[in-house]
Formats: C-alpha cells, sequence, structure tokens
C-alpha cells in the first residue's frame, strides 16, 4: 500500500467516525437528564474507537468537529457546553488511545479504558465546581454540594458504561470496517482473534449495571 493510498483511507475513516459520533449524539439527546442538566452522550464510544485505530490526535480532531457541530445545531449551551464536551470526550478517551497504541492487546484496552473514566471523572468534578455555578447562576456552595452525591455517580456510571459499549463493539466494529476496506488488515495477518468470554461477560455486566443505575439516577 502507498503512503498516499494509507493517508486517504486514514482520512476517510476519520471523517465516517466523526458523522457517526455526530449521530450518536444525536441519538442519545432525547434521553432524560439527570439533576435536570446531566446528559448521557454515546460519542464517546465512537470517539473511544477511533482513538483505538487512529491514535490520540484523530480521536481529539473528531472530539473537537463533533462538539463544535453540536453546539451550533443542537446545543443551547453555546461555548461552555463546547468547553465541557471537549474536556468530558477528550478525557476519556485519551489515556484508553495512549495504552492501546502502546500495546493493542485487550488487557491494553480495558485500562485505558477505566482510566479514561476516572480522568473524565475527577477532570469534570472539577470544571463542574468552576463552570456550572456561572451557567445555572447559582452559588458556588450549591453546586459544591452537589459534586458527591450529583457529578461524582453520575460521570463514572457515564464512563463505565461507555467503556462498557466499546470492549463489547470494538472487534465486531474493526472486523466491519476492514470488510469495508476502511482498515488495513491486521499486521499479524490474522483479523480473527478468539473469542474472550470472560471479557464479554464483564463488559455486558457493567453496561447492564450502568445502565440501570443511570436509569434510576435520571427519575
Amino acid at each position: 500500500m502507498t503512503q498516499a493510498t494509507d493517508s486517504t483511507r486514514r482520512l476517510t475513516l476519520t471523517a465516517m467516525l466523526a458523522a457517526m459520533a455526530y449521530v450518536a449524539m444525536l441519538i442519545t439527546r432525547p434521553l432524560p437528564h439527570v439533576a435536570g442538566f446531566l446528559s448521557y452522550d454515546l460519542k464517546d464510544v465512537v470517539v473511544a474507537i477511533a482513538g483505538f485505530q487512529l491514535g490520540v490526535v484523530p480521536a481529539l480532531l473528531i472530539t473537537l468537529v463533533v462538539s463544535l457541530l453540536e453546539m451550533v445545531t443542537v446545543s443551547t449551551t453555546g461555548p461552555i457546553g463546547l468547553l465541557m464536551n471537549v474536556l468530558s470526550t477528550g478525557a476519556f478517551v485519551l489515556p484508553a488511545a495512549i495504552m492501546y497504541q502502546r500495546s493493542k492487546k485487550l488487557k491494553s484496552a480495558a485500562v485505558g479504558l477505566t482510566l479514561g473514566v476516572l480522568l473524565m471523572t475527577a477532570l469534570m468534578l472539577a470544571w463542574n465546581y468552576i463552570i456550572t455555578p456561572l451557567y445555572m447562576n447559582v452559588p458556588r456552595s450549591v453546586v459544591a454540594g452537589m459534586l458527591i452525591p450529583t457529578f461524582l455517580p453520575f460521570n463514572l456510571v457515564k464512563g463505565g458504561l461507555n467503556a462498557g459499549i466499546t470492549m463489547l463493539i470494538y472487534k465486531p466494529v474493526t472486523d466491519a470496517l476492514r470488510r469495508a476496506g476502511l482498515l488495513a488488515p491486521s499486521a499479524s495477518g490474522n483479523n480473527k482473534r478468539a473469542f474472550n468470554l470472560p471479557a464479554t461477560l464483564c463488559s455486558a455486566f457493567v453496561v447492564v449495571t450502568c445502565v440501570a443505575v443511570l436509569v434510576l439516577m435520571s427519575r
């Protein structure tokens, strides 16, 4: 494969994943909100897959583009919402992409996604404390009282759900992209990896648990 062909393929895949991330955001946007303004967003799953396959820079580029499109098309939170979206998705995806690019193994993906959930949660606690009083026009003490009972569990559940979904669908999505010619064959020449039942069951359990908690939190 020539360098030009590979660059074209990567550019096409980046654009396609950006479009998929935007659609994923639109699909989940109507879901009930937690505390009236915290919303679950599926686009992080697509961006995480982009980070695994394309690396950190394309994943962050997709994050910025989709967040900008969201701001100018459907969001009512303006630049504040843009900032929070970029920080949240970037923090979730960055550790996962770095870990997986260094060692493309299931364990690296799982550890990277776990670190991403923790980093996103910590960053969102800090930035909600900074930004939310301005957005909601309430005293900072009110927001401080929401950090542990509201923001902490919401971000952990949101991140855990996206991590679990990413682990479940990454292999099928990757196989589909290879069949479509958007990804090169694996370096080993063997695209068929053994089905990992424990990892699949663990990911499914995390997804089911997080969905149940998210539903209860949104009531």
